[in-house]
């Protein structure tokens, strides 16, 4: 196989993955570690791809601060499944938001394609959806170096000039007692900026949210109409239908 072609292969697998390690990809390709190590640094050096230890990772996470591309790739699997989900109910023509949450991050993988109009606050949303056939709408305001998300007074002023038919958000904890809770106030804002300008609020959440409180409790879970989780236990998912939600897993 010619360089070109695994070249090609090279850049779709990290397209699809974020990325790969140097076994990985010389078994898929079916040549020698030291062939792939190779063509990595070529492919480096050209500016395609970035060279990390033992492999390679795809230039749009490594223009995310290191801590959200570690936590967009936290629980992979869990928000793949997820997001899935949660893609099924877009229909073409909507306009929706999303937060800067890693998980809801995962949903830009399965809407590409889609002709929407997205309104978001994250830049890494922003990155991935850029010559796609998504619409874009970046809230304007103050940007959050670490989190790469744009907050405060003006951010939340930009939010309720728009409608939009869903939104997808996340959050640090929910539970049936105690409703939404996040880690930071900044984000809390964003949730129920856009919760309250959409139609119909999708929270995307791991199991491992369920049932969790964090330090700030912001809003009751009226807040949201759909919940969006890998949990496939009924006896924890039961409580959120009884109150209202649909849920989807």
């Amino acid at each position: 196989m010619s360089y070109q072609s695994r070249k090609q292969i090279i850049l779709k697998i990290l397209e699809e993955k974020g990325e790969a390690e140097v076994k990985e990809l010389a078994q898929q390709l079916d040549t020698s570690e030291i062939t792939i190590r190779r063509d990595l640094g070529t492919m480096a050096a050209d500016g395609l791809l970035f060279r990390t230890h033992g492999g390679a990772m795809k230039l749009s996470l490594v223009n995310q601060p290191v801590s959200f591309a570690q936590k967009s790739n936290m629980n992979a699997s869990q928000k793949e499944q997820i997001c899935r989900l949660a893609a099924a109910e877009i229909q073409e023509g909507d306009v929706i938001f999303m937060d800067c949450g890693s998980t809801v991050f995962k949903l830009c993988d399965f809407i590409k394609n889609k002709r929407i109009k997205v309104i978001t606050n994250s830049l890494p949303v922003v990155y991935e959806l850029m010559n796609t056939e998504v619409e874009i709408n970046l809230v304007g305001g103050e940007i959050d170096k670490e989190r790469q998300a744009v907050h405060g007074a003006v951010a939340q002023e930009h939010l309720l000039r728009y409608h939009a038919d869903k939104a997808f958000v996340g959050v640090g904890g929910i539970s049936v007692a105690n409703g939404l809770s996040a880690v930071s106030e900044k984000e809390a804002e964003m949730t129920v900026g856009m919760a309250r300008q959409a139609k119909t609020t999708y929270l995307l959440c791991d199991a491992s949210k369920l049932e969790t409180t964090k330090y700030l409790q912001f809003a009751s879970l009226s807040l949201i109409q759909v919940l969006v989780t890998d949990e496939t236990n009924d006896a924890i998912l039961a409580p959120y239908r009884e109150v209202g939600l649909r849920v989807l897993n």
